[in-house]
Formats: C-alpha cells, sequence, structure tokens
C-alpha cells in the first residue's frame, strides 16, 4: 500500500535537505512554457529511463540537481534513486519498478510542482 502522496509531501518538506528544493528561473519557466501534460511525459520518460530498471546506472548519483523541472522535484520529493524511494514511498528496490510504482512516482513528482508553482505564485511580491 502506498503511502498518502500529500503526508508524504508534507513530511518530506520538513526535511532540511528536500525542503531547500524550489524551482526557479528555468526550471519554473520550462512548466509554465511547456504546460503540466508535457512535464508529466517528461517525468514518465525520464523515470523509465533513470530509475525503473532493477539495477539503475549510477544509482544515487543518476539524478541532476538542475536543469530540468523534474529534476528538482525529483530531489525534492525523495523519488530521485531506489534508496530514496524505497525509504520514503514503500517502493522495494532489486527489481523493475512496475507501471503502477512509476505512475505513483510520477504524480507524486507532478504534485509537487504543482504546489510549488502555486506557493511561489503566492510569494511574488505584487
Amino acid at each position: 500500500m502506498r503511502p498518502d502522496i500529500d503526508a508524504t509531501l508534507r513530511a518530506l518538506a520538513r526535511q532540511p535537505f528536500r525542503a531547500r528544493f524550489r524551482l526557479r528561473g528555468r526550471e519554473a519557466a520550462a512548466v509554465e512554457l511547456r504546460g503540466m501534460a508535457v512535464i508529466r511525459a517528461h517525468a514518465h520518460e525520464l523515470l523509465a529511463q533513470r530509475l525503473a530498471p532493477a539495477a539503475p546506472h549510477k544509482d544515487g548519483k543518476q539524478t541532476p540537481y538542475r536543469g530540468h523541472p523534474v529534476f528538482v522535484a525529483q530531489h525534492a520529493t525523495a523519488t530521485c534513486c531506489r534508496t530514496c524511494l524505497r525509504k520514503w514511498h514503500a517502493v522495494p528496490s532489486g527489481r523493475e519498478l512496475t507501471a503502477a510504482e512509476r505512475d505513483y512516482a510520477v504524480e507524486v513528482i507532478c504534485r509537487w510542482i504543482e504546489t510549488e508553482l502555486a506557493t511561489s505564485e503566492r510569494r511574488l511580491p505584487r
């Protein structure tokens, strides 16, 4: 059974390392320009390549810290490597991710991006 996404995101936001991630500049602009449907498709592609295999190449170091909104979100949501997926989302290591697990991780990432964009709009001075 998967943990509640919102509860997990709240717990992650209390972690100093995870809480420092924000969508800024180029990454925020990419979401605004391309839209969430395209970002969601990118998340599916990136997870399939970098996280879904049973033994991802360079696991624990495969996710850059910037360059794409999905990368930033992966670190903020602990979907950046198989160890974090196991610890925070109860997704076992050592086997390929199922379609349901990939869909769950993409949902977590997209929920964080949407929340982050909504929050950043409220933080901007008017």
